[in-house]
């Protein structure tokens, strides 16, 4: 089965899903480095000279791929759910994991990070707390589970994550799922 982590910028999505992937012995796939490889340049680049929506094109015919493949971990962009496609690729054709991380934490990981394209703002804080606004509620309706980030270890997220898949847990089914699984 594939498994997909979604969550903003800096929620760990790649530092968890190898570790996830290693632990369940599966492939370790990250849609954009994916995408720098097929480019053959950064994100950042990319996004400098084509536009956000050439990027998004891009990112959009990658997660179709990624996501008809076997059985593996895939680590999404953080703006990945902007598109109603990729937010049903993503639940219809595997369990999707909600990375959730406030924009102050966020904030205390990623202050010295310099190659996401959406943070080299002014107020990268600010812009932290508008991406979270936009896409918390896109991440919501795309996950199967969501998972508290907060302080724990990466170990402790990995478990966390595969106690969910064994249990099956209805707990974490977000509000929007559980509501129309009644």
């Amino acid at each position: 089965m594939m498994l997909a982590l979604i969550g903003l910028p800096g929620a760990g999505k790649t530092t968890v899903g190898r570790q996830l992937a290693r632990r369940l012995q599966v492939p370790f796939l990250d849609s954009d480095q994916v995408i720098e490889e097929r480019i053959g340049c950064s994100i950042r680049e990319f996004f400098e000279r084509e536009g956000e929506q050439a990027f998004r094109d891009l990112e959009e015919a990658v997660i179709d791929e990624l996501t008809q493949g076997g059985p593996c971990v895939l680590s999404t962009g953080g703006g990945a759910v902007l598109r109603p496609v990729n937010r049903q690729r993503l639940r219809e054709r595997g369990r999707v994991f909600y990375l959730r991380s406030t924009p102050d934490e966020l904030m205390r990981r990623l202050r010295h990070d310099r190659t996401r394209p959406l943070l080299q703002v002014a107020d990268p804080a600010q812009r932290l707390r508008e991406l979270y606004a936009t896409r918390d509620p896109l991440y919501r309706e795309t996950a199967h589970y969501v998972i508290e980030t907060g302080r724990p270890s990466v170990a402790t997220l990995v478990n966390t994550i595969v106690m969910q898949l064994e249990l099956g847990a209805a707990a974490a089914v977000p509000d929007s799922a559980a509501g129309a699984a009644r």
